[in-house]
């Protein structure tokens, strides 16, 4: 059973990546949210992977944590939900926003996401609210969201958690004006950065 696959990204597209691992070259479909985290093509990498097979085909799906990927086999639970419209879902909001809505029993919100039916949404909210396999700790701030996701992909942890916390300070002046996702995906790309300068030098 695949687990993970760790290498250098070879090719970044619309909603897939390439990486590069020995002699293997691997195509997986990643969320757009995923894709924003993800460094830029030639640095190294390490995704959760999921192998979907069907009797004609074979498609790999890559995750940059494994709460994405155990919140997409929740999304696959549901009836009609097949991994394509999983991935949807997952490009289309939050975590912590579709938690909420399933606990609120908010239609509109997940109707909002593109791709996703007022049916298909419906039976979401019947199959999963209260019922997803994998919650966000409580507590858990955006720094160690970050370096949790970090740590997931093969980074040091101690060097990811200094990394996110330098990033934090040169971004003081800036958090005010950017969104909670705008951050994150900042304070992300920033920290890898400075982890890859570290290794390098």
């Amino acid at each position: 059973m695949l687990n993970s696959l760790s290498g250098k990204i070879s090719y970044k597209g619309k909603e897939r990546i390439f990486v590069q691992s020995g002699d293997i070259e691997w195509d997986l479909l990643v969320s757009t949210k995923s894709l924003d985290k993800l460094p830029a093509e030639g640095e190294r990498i390490r995704v959760f992977v999921y192998l979907h097979h069907r009797e004609d085909q074979l498609k790999l799906y890559g995750f940059t944590t494994m709460a994405e990927r155990e919140l997409f086999f929740d999304l696959l639970k549901v009836e009609s939900l097949g991994p394509r419209l999983a991935l949807k879902v997952l490009s289309g909001i939050e975590v912590e926003d579709l938690i909420t809505a399933l606990d609120n029993e908010d239609l509109d919100q997940l109707i909002s996401i593109p791709g996703l039916g007022r049916k298909t949404a419906q039976k979401i909210i019947l199959k999963l609210k209260g019922k997803l396999t994998t919650l966000p700790e409580k507590g858990m701030d955006l720094e160690g969201d970050i370096i949790s996701a970090l740590a997931g992909m093969g980074f040091d942890r101690r060097l990811a958690g200094q990394a996110v916390k330098a990033c934090r300070k040169e971004l003081h002046g800036e958090a005010s004006r950017l969104t909670r996702e705008q951050l994150e995906r900042e304070l992300f790309k920033r920290a890898i950065a400075i982890i890859n300068s570290e290794r390098s030098g």
